[in-house]
């Protein structure tokens, strides 16, 4: 799931073009601190009363708090005057915070929901069938795939902006925000 591009991917590219390489690795530790919340509620059952059924609300409010997200992001892009680098090669303008990021993209992000409600769900059963250690192992390795795919896009991102213009970055933060309003919106119709 960690290639799937989606909105933690445009969230990644905003906060590490804003904030350097460690963006990446702080929004997978958001996302894995809700996923950590998702494991427990596994194991205690609350998603069994889901199953076969998701809910039309989750999309919808999914997508309004992605587009919300998607204006606020394309907003800054706009704002971004003169200067955007400091001497630390860290963007000026301050993105949200990389952990919350990482907890919005994931919660607001239907698809989340729904690969944990289904596969997740059967794959950790699977995992706990084998053994628990088998289940903590298709966890952890869950999370290692994640960091470092969004790691890659963090170094990549934040080392490349420096090699682009200021138009050029200014409207990779816009085409950031543009993305995941487009995202919110197919979510709500969907």
């Amino acid at each position: 799931m960690p290639l799937v591009p989606g909105p933690m991917l445009f969230a990644t590219i905003d906060s590490s073009m804003r904030t350097g390489w460690k963006a990446g690795p702080k929004i997978v530790m958001g996302h894995a601190g809700l996923e950590m919340l998702v494991i427990v509620l596994i194991l205690a059952g609350v998603f069994s009363v889901l199953e076969g059924s998701i809910p039309k609300s989750i999309s919808v409010i999914g997508g309004i708090v992605l587009i919300l997200f998607g204006v606020l992001t394309a907003k800054n892009g706009y704002e971004i005057k003169g200067k955007v680098y400091n001497k630390d090669g860290s963007a000026s303008n301050t993105a949200i915070n990389p952990y919350i990021a990482g907890i919005l993209t994931s919660a607001s992000n239907p698809y989340f929901w729904i690969w944990w409600i289904t596969a997740g769900t059967a794959l950790m059963f699977y995992g706990l069938e084998v053994g628990i250690v088998a289940m903590f192992l298709f966890i952890i390795g869950h999370w290692l795939a994640d960091i470092g795919w969004y790691s890659a896009v963090s170094l990549g991102f934040s080392r490349g902006k420096t090699l682009m213009s200021f138009l050029m970055y200014k409207y990779i933060i816009i085409a950031c925000g543009t993305f995941l309003v487009i995202f919110g919106a197919w979510f709500i119709v969907n």
